[in-house]
């Protein structure tokens, strides 16, 4: 049991696990507090939106439907693994559900099976909705799965709690199936895996661009002295370069960029992240051979540690 994140606080712990997140409008004062209470928060629910198409599957989180109105969720994870968050607060998501079941999420309990309809689990879980058509049929990337995991590990690990935290809004509310295509177990199970861990901070930021990892990189060699290690910047993680991200690593990144051949500044390379930087970098990652998603200038863990950004 816990008080709700603030909105800047869940955008950090996101970003924070290596999540690519997106701000959609006003999604922090979006809510529907004015219809009963928001808090205290329990657990994280996992859902699938029956739709597909990142934008309109996003507006629809986002304004909600006929007789139901948004947000209906805070956060839409895509095909990508990226979060689209779009309410702040009580959310049309988790419906009526089974009080047994919030005394197990409560407890970090074995789930029993949902067999009633008698708790307002909007007011007590934050709700995510994963875009899949939940037919049986329509695919779950491996992407969007470690986005799952990342996105309810970053919850937990803000609030204390354990992968037990984490339901599906089928083990809430009868009758319901999602999300269908993968077991919440075996999610449970990889929760608890990252747990075990720190924040990563190494998620890709709308490409993965995880190839094989290159060979490390020749230590210099300062003068008359003994061999040193070269000192470079260490990934800061996708999420990192988001419009408005300001640092001495951005001006350095692009510095390289300029000598690797790969520039699209007008004025030159400067701290703040901009649309030259993301199509400079674009055209380094293509220069390594990545290509479509892999090669959408947000930079992944592999191309950064190749182009060896020196610390400053």
């Amino acid at each position: 049991m816990a008080e709700p994140l603030s909105a800047s606080r869940l955008v950090e712990v996101l970003r924070k696990e290596g999540l690519t997140v997106h701000e959609v409008r006003n999604w922090r004062r979006h809510n529907r507090n004015s219809k009963g209470p928001w808090g205290p928060l329990n657990g994280v629910m996992i859902h699938h939106t029956v739709t597909k198409g990142t934008e309109s599957s996003v507006n629809l989180c986002y304004e909600g439907r006929s007789g139901l109105p948004g947000p209906l969720c805070h956060g839409v994870i895509d095909k990508k693994g990226e979060v689209w968050l779009v309410g702040n607060g009580r959310a049309n998501h988790a419906g009526l559900g089974d009080s047994d079941v919030l005394r197990a999420v409560v407890n970090e309990s074995r789930l029993p099976h949902d067999n009633a309809a008698n708790t307002d689990g909007n007011r007590h879980f934050y709700g995510f909705e994963c875009i899949n058509l939940g037919d049986g049929d329509d695919p779950w990337p491996e992407e969007q799965k470690v986005a799952i995991e990342k996105v309810s590990a970053a919850i937990c690990r803000a609030h204390g709690w354990t992968e037990r935290s984490v339901i599906g809004h089928k083990e809430w509310q009868p009758g319901k199936t999602d999300p269908r295509g993968f077991t919440m177990d075996g999610m449970r199970d990889r929760i608890k895996k990252r747990l075990a861990g720190k924040p990563s901070g190494s998620g890709g930021g709308g490409g993965t661009d995880e190839k094989p990892a290159p060979e490390k990189p020749a230590p210099d060699k300062p003068e008359g002295g003994r061999p040193r290690p070269a000192r470079y910047e260490r990934f800061p993680g996708g999420g990192f370069f988001q419009a408005g991200a300001h640092s001495p690593v951005i001006t350095a990144m692009g510095k390289r960029l300029v000598a690797e051949g790969c520039s699209h500044y007008e004025d030159g390379p400067g701290p703040y992240w901009t649309e030259a930087d993301r199509k400079s970098y674009a055209a380094w990652q293509r220069k390594l051979g990545f290509g479509g998603k892999d090669a959408d200038g947000i930079p992944g863990k592999v191309s950064w540690e190749r182009l060896k950004v020196p610390k400053s």
